[in-house]
């Protein structure tokens, strides 16, 4: 498998980590979308939202909760922050390995997109 955000989480592909443990690994986005921009990913491989099974769940959670931790961390939790899941192409997803945007600092309008 080739997979950018796998080889992220394996140490073979350079990111600037802010956490790491042994389900999940955040780091910052190489595009930024806003200030603050970064990612919280699992390390298992799933490819979409829709490839999730019930045993997922406690990750689903896991990845929530670093991105509130990680956000306190740089001072944006009482401002605001969003976070975002793509799923497919019509959803924006670019690479297929699930992951959350969390993103601050800015002004979020909505509707996004």
């Amino acid at each position: 498998m080739d997979c950018l955000f796998c080889s992220i989480s394996t140490g073979k592909i350079p990111a600037t980590v802010l956490y790491e443990d042994d389900d999940v690994i955040a780091f910052e986005d190489i595009m930024p979308a806003a200030p603050v921009h970064f990612l919280v990913i699992p390390k298992k491989h799933i490819s979409t939202l829709n490839d999730l099974t019930e045993e997922d769940i406690p990750l689903m959670g896991k990845m929530h909760f670093v991105a509130k931790t990680i956000a306190k961390a740089k001072g944006v939790s009482e401002s605001g922050f969003r976070t975002v899941m793509n799923c497919n192409q019509d959803g924006g997803q670019t690479v297929y390995h699930i992951h959350m945007h969390v993103l601050a600092e800015r002004k979020l309008n909505w509707p996004p997109g």
